[in-house]
């Protein structure tokens, strides 16, 4: 059990990151208030958004769950590793500076920017996106490095407690297993932070990342200097280079509302190819339409306000049955905060 000191140290951490984020999310607001006339003809009657106070009551049941888990002894009393105040300080004037470039360019609708800087067919075209409108898509160091304060500005600080919601599963498959002869695979792992969770949680297990872009890839080694044990490889995920049957556990998180609906099933046939028989897929994206009914109108608006061209496919996917052609069975499935959890085994003939 946490001591009371130990809980109210959690319960400060994680309320000075959401004020943090979420100060940055306020502060930026007139940067997304006008909307190109283009958006006001799309706009449809939508039922309002969830309020703050509900926003807050989630984000602190998301907290109650973080710790829920850490006392149940799923994974350790987490650190969301943001580095020092000075470090904090440099990434948040760099955030500022490109929050006007990237509103700029959505008020341009330049969202493909990138495809200028990279020889044609070097990456799917899918990739080439200034994805949110952020400035170098996921193709450059600068980018790598403000990535996940944009993405915890967008969550409000919950992303990486999201996040960790993944452990709870893993920790359910490989009770009564060998961690030493597990094998992990992270799919489009971006900067690393969940491969940082896992390490913490499951110290021995042999865990790796695949990432499409280089230069994410670098920003995650920095991040795993602690973990020099954990190979990184480029790779897209529509073509993994590993054998069939050749991993445990598949994690892949925030990767399928940035691809197309085709690409979609290609990659979900990978992820169930390289599965070992009785290997389990976890998987988070976001929410999707009728998951939470009151926050359907925010997930319509999203893609008008951030650069997010598969987005609207992706909210009407019929994972469950997307992932049960591939082989891959839906043993659960669940909202957390704004984004879905699922739990997927094998469930091919061998």
């Amino acid at each position: 059990m946490l001591s009371p000191l130990e809980r109210a140290a959690y319960a400060a951490r994680q309320a000075s990151r959401v004020a943090w984020f979420m100060g940055h999310y306020f502060a930026t607001a007139r940067f997304r208030s006008a909307k190109p006339e283009s958006d006001v003809r799309r706009l449809k009657p939508r039922a309002p958004g969830p309020g703050l106070e509900r926003i807050l009551t989630d984000i602190t049941a998301l907290f109650e769950r973080d710790l829920d888990n850490v006392e149940r002894g799923l994974y350790p009393l987490p650190r969301d590793h943001d580095g020092s105040l000075r470090e904090r300080l440099a990434t948040s004037r760099q955030f500022f500076a490109d929050v006007p470039l990237s509103a700029a360019r959505r008020a341009e609708r330049k969202g493909n920017e990138v495809r200028d800087a990279v020889p044609r067919g070097a990456l799917p075209a899918y990739f080439l996106q200034n994805f949110h409108y952020q400035t170098g898509g996921y193709l450059t160091r600068d980018s790598a490095r403000l990535y996940d304060t944009q993405v915890e500005v967008l969550f409000s600080g919950t992303a990486n407690a999201m996040r960790r919601q993944c452990l709870p599963p893993i920790a359910a498959w490989l009770k009564g297993r060998d961690q030493r002869q597990v094998r992990l695979l992270d799919i489009a792992c971006g900067t690393g932070r969940l491969l940082r969770f896992i390490k913490q949680a499951f110290p021995r297990i042999g865990a790796s990342g695949l990432d499409l872009s280089t230069a994410y890839l670098e920003e995650a080694r920095q991040h795993l200097k602690p973990y020099r044990d954990i190979p990184l490889v480029t790779g897209n995920a529509e073509h993994l280079p590993y054998p069939d049957r050749s991993v445990d556990l598949v994690t892949c998180v925030y990767l399928f509302h940035e691809v197309p609906p085709k690409v979609r099933r290609i990659i979900a046939g990978e992820l169930a190819r390289v599965l070992k028989p009785g290997g389990r897929l976890v998987f988070m994206d976001s929410l999707q339409r009728g998951d939470r009914a009151d926050l359907d109108g925010m997930l319509e608006a999203f893609p008008l306000n951030f650069h997010e061209p598969y987005y609207a496919s992706y909210l009407k996917e019929d994972l469950p049955a997307l992932f049960q052609e591939a082989g891959l069975g839906c043993a659960h499935a669940e909202p957390v905060f704004l984004s879905k959890l699922m739990v997927l085994d094998d469930a091919q003939p061998r």
